[in-house]
């Protein structure tokens, strides 16, 4: 998001709140605790920011974006009645139902006792969610009962996930898509179509985690688009109206597409990550332009580059269960070696080309003198862009082996299912 709002005419400066180390090598970052609203309101205010992008999550639930508005400033970001959407998976799939908007059939479990008594109403495989936010690895797809009581377990048992209550849903095979919109709580603009990869390895094998690389964009037919624009984009719009829950921001709407049908698996109320890290150079236009206008209520088109993007996801060892935090990053382009990161300029370009076909997104980085760490689960987006799915492709790998650190894990076929 930093990288395309700094490149708008319209935009004098970003201020990222809190920001990170990695963020930091662009823009300015203040180091204050979102939980403290009121810290954040008093920030703003006196920095004269005009237009403010509540990105992730928990601010959004815990309604930073409702208390902003409420002293006039411009917010693209749902106050917190729409985004219980993603805050509780509970919710959302009552709301599902409700508006008659296709999805899994589901079953909510207050105890460990419950959860194993709906068992028998459901075919293996099993999706068992824990109703909170986290990260998108709360999520687990059990094949077998043992699976399905270890998973019962983390969520009542063992409470990995806090105090939770549990989704208990079929499981729908198909193909996934990430179907994430533009609002101004009356139209819509869906941004280019992408595709992630949930599973720690590849073939889909291992633990769900928040999302191990993308590609995109993914191209499907008009009548299917259509579709989803009819049976769910529109009716989960209608349905907020209807609840009277004013929704200015990203809607993202995660879909398994089964035999070219449609079914939700879960709603986000922000762009996602590693999406956005391809979604905003595949967008032709002004990124900042076409959030202004959803904020201002004359939502503009968005357009699509015919060009490809990949993002390979960088993770540390251990992740997602116990990330290994610390390790040292080694840069293996001699352009980038440690020796040379003194200057921050360097950090930001490390292995950018001049027309930015390949570069790193920094995400859980610290940097320690000269040095960057690990200090994150997911560490760094290699990404690619490139006139061709393939060249994309190519130039995301070829960037994710420009570095190296203790326990590195990644996927080898991001991009190779569709």
């Amino acid at each position: 998001l930093v990288k395309a709002l700094l490149k708008s005419p319209k935009v004098d400066k970003v201020v990222c709140i809190p920001g990170s180390d990695g963020i930091a090598l662009e823009v300015e970052c203040q180091n204050i605790d979102l939980k403290n609203k009121t810290e954040v309101l008093n920030f703003l205010k006196k920095s004269n920011i005009e237009f403010i992008i509540v990105g992730p999550e928990d601010p959004l639930v815990d309604g930073l974006a409702d208390l902003l508005r409420q002293n006039n400033l411009k917010v693209f970001g749902p106050g917190a009645e729409g985004a219980q959407l993603e805050g509780s998976k509970i919710y959302s799939k009552e709301f599902m139902k409700a508006a008659n908007i296709p999805t899994a059939g589901f079953k909510v479990a207050k105890s460990k006792a419950e959860a194993l008594s709906v068992l028998g109403d459901f075919k293996f495989p099993i999706v068992v969610k824990a109703d909170v936010l986290a990260a998108g690895k709360g999520v687990s797809i059990c094949k077998t009962k043992e699976e399905y009581q270890k998973s019962i377990e983390h969520i009542f048992d063992h409470k990995t996930f806090g105090l939770s209550e549990a989704l208990i849903e079929e499981f729908i095979s198909g193909w996934e898509l990430s179907y994430i919109c533009i609002t101004d709580g009356e139209k819509f603009q869906v941004c280019p179509l992408v595709q992630d990869h949930k599973a720690l390895k590849d073939g889909g094998l291992g633990p769900n985690t928040g999302g191990m690389g993308v590609f995109g964009p993914i191209r499907i037919d008009e009548s299917l688009k259509l579709e989803i624009d009819k049976s769910i984009v529109q009716p989960t719009l209608d349905e907020l109206k209807k609840r009277d829950i004013k929704f200015c921001g990203a809607l993202f709407i995660g879909l398994m597409i089964e035999d070219n049908k449609p079914y939700v698996l879960e709603y986000n109320v922000r762009f996602g990550d590693p999406e956005t890290q391809i979604i905003m150079p595949l967008i032709d236009g002004d990124v900042f332009e076409i959030l202004w206008s959803a904020v201002q209520g004359s939502l503009i088109p968005i357009k699509t580059k015919s060009s490809f993007a990949t993002c390979v996801v960088l993770a540390a060892e251990g992740y997602p269960e116990n990330p290994v935090k610390g390790a040292p990053i080694e840069f293996l382009d001699s352009k980038l070696s440690n020796a040379k990161l003194t200057n921050s300029k360097d950090l930001v370009q490390s292995g950018s080309s001049s027309n930015e076909e390949s570069y790193f997104i920094y995400s859980g980085v610290k940097k320690d003198k000269v040095k960057l760490l690990v200090n994150g689960g997911r560490v760094l987006g290699a990404v690619g862009i490139g006139s061709t799915k393939d060249q994309a492709i190519e130039r995301a790998y070829t960037q994710a082996e420009k570095v190296n650190w203790k326990g590195i894990q990644k996927r080898t076929d991001i991009g190779r299912y569709f």
